[in-house]
């Protein structure tokens, strides 16, 4: 991409889970539990998706959407330890264009027995196209959180 804007932003969503920090864990860890709650929208269908849960590994997963707009999420692990933490960086594509990319950090708390809070931070370089950028960086921070969140609420299903 040449030129336009750039934007950094971090938010950071807590959780509950209602399962104990090695479940918690293992659903992020385990790529058949992670393929299931792992899109933002209930309407984007997942074409591809890898899993290779190591520090140095990749995770890869393309959704193509409704309107055929397709989405490549494309990630590598940087520390893991066991039911504490996860670190990953990844890069978002739309239509094969960079649109953003994070450094996440995933903690893994136990508050309650049998209950884990669950902390995701993530920092983000949001990238535009030169033109019209009428809403950046709100909206796609505001979208971003919101798949987020959305994942989130499937996370806490396969728990149930």
């Amino acid at each position: 991409m040449k030129g336009g804007q750039m934007n950094h932003s971090t938010f950071t969503i807590e959780r509950i889970l209602p399962a104990s920090k090695e479940r918690s864990f293992a659903a992020w860890a385990n790529a058949d539990s992670k393929r299931r709650w792992f899109a933002c929208h209930d309407d984007w269908k997942t074409v591809e998706f890898s899993l290779d849960f190591k520090v140095g590994g990749k995770e890869s997963n393309l959704v193509v959407t409704p309107s055929g707009s397709r989405h490549v999420f494309d990630a590598t692990f940087y520390d893991i330890v066991p039911n504490e933490r996860i670190v990953y960086a990844f890069g978002m594509y739309v239509n094969d264009i960079r649109i953003s990319v994070s450094l996440v950090t995933v903690l893994f708390e136990s508050p309650l027995e049998g209950r884990t809070k669950m902390t995701f931070t993530e920092q983000i370089v949001l990238l535009k196209e030169p033109g019209n950028n009428e809403g950046f960086p709100e909206e796609e921070v505001r979208g971003r959180v919101e798949g987020t969140n959305a994942g989130f609420d499937r996370l806490e299903k396969e728990f149930t």
